[in-house]
């Protein structure tokens, strides 16, 4: 269902991809937004190992996107540096493909937010984290993206970096 990448010598593998995704503190949410038009929009997020979470206000644009179709696509920039004498630049990103599901269940909405919470301040203490969930916790949703495919890819300027060249086979 999903696309094979075409340039593979540039694929990164499961375990790189995640951790773009783990080191990555922003990303693009594209939804099918109002009269067909993509809705791209940024956020912030945090991935457990499994699955993708966002925050955001119990009413707009984007939960009326997810409320209308669940499928959605969120893009990463892990590196982006700017070669300008190669008129190109040494990249790193991860896409995912999944469904967006709305927490409904307060445990695991608690559960979510206490993982974007200690991602984003991991050295604050568990008391004031609870107060300041608890502080906000009429005025927002939760949103889980379950992933159904997962790709990321660097630049060649990158991969002659950081990947040893193969071993030529003697003839």
């Amino acid at each position: 269902m999903f696309r094979k990448m075409r340039r593979k010598q540039q694929e990164l593998t499961k375990e790189e991809t995640a951790a773009v995704l783990s080191r990555g503190t922003s990303g693009v949410l594209s939804l099918a937004g109002d009269d067909g038009y993509p809705y791209g929009v940024p956020v912030s997020y945090v991935y457990d190992g499994e699955k993708i979470y966002f925050h955001c206000a119990k009413s707009g644009h984007k939960l009326d996107a997810v409320r209308r179709n669940a499928k959605a696509s969120f893009c990463v920039i892990d590196q982006d540096q700017i070669i300008p004498e190669k008129y190109t630049t040494g990249y790193r990103s991860a896409v995912v493909f999944g469904q967006i599901r709305i927490i409904e269940d307060d445990r695991e909405k608690r559960a979510a937010i206490e993982k974007l919470a200690v991602k984003y301040a991991p050295d604050d203490t568990a008391a004031n984290r609870k107060n300041m969930i608890d502080r906000e916790w009429n005025a927002f949703c939760m949103l889980e993206m379950g992933i159904e495919c997962m790709t990321g890819k660097e630049g060649l300027e990158l991969v002659k970096k950081s990947r040893p060249a193969s071993p030529k086979t003697p003839q």
